[in-house]
């Protein structure tokens, strides 16, 4: 039987990372970027990561608005900067 080496996960420079489970950094910044956002309620699930001038992030979320019961599934965009706060860049159904 041969040794194999452990499969490495590969990212292109400026490629989106896989989908992953959210560390407490991601979660951060998901936080800080919908700080005082009203309306529909974001639950992240996972995310993925864009490295360029700053991080781009997607995060798989399910949404809800209340007082509705009704549960769907969106991905919120959010682009952090070196230096600044935050923001969200796109909200997409899915």
């Amino acid at each position: 039987m041969l040794n194999q080496a452990p499969v490495q996960e590969t990212t292109l420079v400026g490629g989106w990372s896989a989908f992953h489970a959210l560390t407490p950094q991601d979660q951060e910044i998901f936080n800080q970027a919908l700080k005082g956002f009203v309306g529909v309620s974001y639950t992240p699930t996972a995310v993925s990561t864009q490295i360029v001038a700053g991080t781009n992030y997607r995060y798989k979320c399910n949404a809800s608005m209340a007082p509705s019961e009704v549960i769907w599934e969106a991905i919120v965009e959010i682009y952090a900067p070196l230096e600044g706060q935050p923001h969200i860049t796109g909200i997409v159904r899915i």
